[in-house]
């Protein structure tokens, strides 16, 4: 068979690499499928050891003078000192690191999942342990089936990101049910303001989709949500950590 014929996606002109085969393409997909494997595998071994835990989440621009830079520290802090909590994060700069950096500052376990760039990802200086993954998804899948808690703080494009999709699946009951606790009420009720005039008074949400979230500034407010929240069961055969209610 002409060789040529093999090829499956010869481009309309000339490029720095050659065109891949079949077999190039299905050798391809089987080592990603293991590298995809893989991260899972390490990552939910890696979150065991730590059975009780918060996420934090929010903008990386913030920086140490910025309140709410300060604030999650703070938070942080308590929760580590009051209720013996890891604190999780994505391990990078703004409020990974204060949330991370109020952990460590208070002798607690400050958790880091990060991800591998081309440049190298900014870790913060606060972490005591941490994990990376190549794969944005599996790192975020990660973050998502790994607390007891979700707390976020004002952030851009890609909190709203993390925000949306935790609620999607708290409002599928594709995970248990998680408190997930917004921090910063003047940018967060701008947010369930658009969610009510936009979403809710179209149909395209439920009233009761409003109750997936609490926003609050009240540090004791967020200690009690999190001290009230059942502590998840970890199921080291499935990969998840789930609510027993729910199998």
């Amino acid at each position: 068979m002409d060789p040529e014929k093999k090829r499956v996606n010869l481009p309309d002109k000339h490029l720095d690499r050659d065109p891949l085969t079949r077999e190039d393409m299905h050798r391809a997909t089987q080592d990603r499928i293991y590298e995809i494997s893989r991260e899972f595998t390490q990552g939910f071994k890696f979150l065991e050891a730590y059975p009780k835990s918060v996420t934090f989440f929010g903008s990386a621009r913030f920086k140490q003078d910025n309140a709410y830079y300060k604030d999650a520290a703070k938070l942080a802090s308590r929760i580590v000192t009051e209720l013996s909590y890891s604190i999780i994060s994505g391990g990078g700069p703004g409020i990974m690191e204060a949330s991370n950096r109020g952990a460590e500052e208070a002798g607690g376990n400050s958790i880091g999942l990060t991800i591998r760039l081309p440049r190298g990802q900014v870790l913060n200086n606060y972490l005591t342990n941490h994990i990376d993954f190549y794969y944005f998804f599996s790192r975020k899948v990660c973050l998502t089936y790994s607390s007891e808690a979700f707390i976020f703080y004002p952030g851009g494009y890609g909190t709203l990101d993390e925000f949306f999709e935790i609620i999607t699946l708290l409002q599928t009951r594709k995970i248990p049910t998680i408190p997930v606790i917004l921090v910063g009420s003047d940018y967060w009720n701008e947010v369930k303001v658009f969610i009510e005039k936009t979403l809710l008074e179209r149909g395209t949400v439920d009233t009761d989709d409003m109750t997936l979230f609490t926003i609050t500034d009240s540090h004791d407010q967020v200690l009690q949500i999190i001290k009230n929240a059942p502590v998840h069961e970890y199921l080291p055969y499935k990969g998840l950590r789930v609510n027993p209610i729910d199998e």
